[in-house]
């Protein structure tokens, strides 16, 4: 055996784990700046699509521009080898993770408050627990299902709340459910696409999965786009649009992939509640939203029922320490 002197040995021990720390808080930071990215999203396209857009256009352009921009920054990344039949299943997974979950949550935005629309984006690891106990067999605990019950009282809450007032300020019945339906359709993108999306690089996923994409949304929403860019846009609202495609979608997706590589997926999940704390105060600050107390009881148990999930490792969770 060498012997490997006891300074040289502590030295590079030192190295190893100021280099997992660096790791470590870069991960935490891409995740913090993804979910602040999406809480600032909310009000924002918010504003553009009360002033010259709405939802429909919003989304395409989303689609798309993230479509373009993914396929640019690819020609500089390396080639991958995708087989045939993961370029189809990169269909499904577009159609899922894309498709129904940006269109549905975006006219849901249209429709709705900002602050109703970021509370509800919180389901979203409560409905992949419900569907990796479905098909990956993951277990349920007691806590992971008192935490779907506070979880879905809390959005429950914000729902019939919606449905007394015809606000969009305060919310709407059809934008909430909407954005709940965009959670689900997310979540079932995870729990059917995660081997997929393991195989290959954040670059080849994205460029994919955004092609099939605008592929399957241009052909139903082109014509509607020229016709309300038939009419002038004001230039701020073009800012605001420009944002969040660049930040919102592109930008945003690419700080997620790099969290999930070194976090925990119960890690990752924690970080939804950046979007709402985010939303809520830009959208008071825009005048663009009412904070009521059934809000802020709603956020509550919405929190707490996320929080109670996440704390309950799952299997996977346990082996990816």
């Amino acid at each position: 055996m060498f012997y490997v002197p006891g300074q040289f040995r502590d030295s590079f021990t030192k190295r190893i784990r100021m280099t997992f720390r660096n790791r470590s808080l870069i991960a935490h930071l891409a995740m913090f700046g993804a979910c602040a990215g999406w809480g600032l999203m909310a009000p924002v396209g918010k504003d553009a699509m009360s002033h010259g857009f709405d939802g429909i256009t919003m989304v395409t352009f989303r689609v798309v521009g993230a479509c373009l921009l993914f396929g640019l920054v690819s020609l500089f990344a390396p080639r991958e080898h995708v087989a045939w039949r993961d370029k189809l299943r990169f269909a499904g997974a577009g159609l899922f993770g894309l498709v129904f979950n940006q269109c549905c949550y975006t006219v849901g935005l249209s429709l709705t408050s900002p602050i109703n629309a970021s509370i509800v984006t919180t389901s979203m690891p409560i409905f992949v627990l419900l569907l990796s106990a479905l098909i990956l067999k993951e277990p349920i605990t007691g806590k992971k299902a008192l935490g779907v019950l506070l979880g879905f009282s809390g959005a429950l809450m914000l729902i019939v709340t919606s449905s007394i007032h015809v606000n969009g300020r305060v919310g709407d019945i059809r934008g909430d459910l909407l954005c709940l339906f965009a959670q689900f359709s997310y979540a079932l993108y995870l729990a059917l696409f995660t081997p997929l999306i393991r195989r290959y690089h954040v670059f080849t996923i994205n460029r994919y999965m955004f092609f099939w994409a605008s592929l399957m949304l241009l052909p139903f929403t082109f014509g509607h786009v020229i016709h309300v860019l038939a009419e002038p846009v004001p230039v701020k609202t073009w800012f605001e649009v420009a944002y969040v495609v660049c930040i919102g979608t592109f930008f945003c997706y690419i700080l997620t992939m790099i969290g999930q590589r070194t976090l925990r997926p119960t890690v990752v999940s924690v970080y939804n509640y950046v979007q709402p704390v985010v939303s809520v105060a830009v959208s008071l600050l825009m005048g663009i939203g009412i904070l009521k107390p059934t809000h802020a009881l709603a956020v509550v148990l919405v929190f707490y029922g996320v929080w109670l999930v996440t704390q309950s490792k799952s299997r996977q969770d346990e082996g990816s320490r």
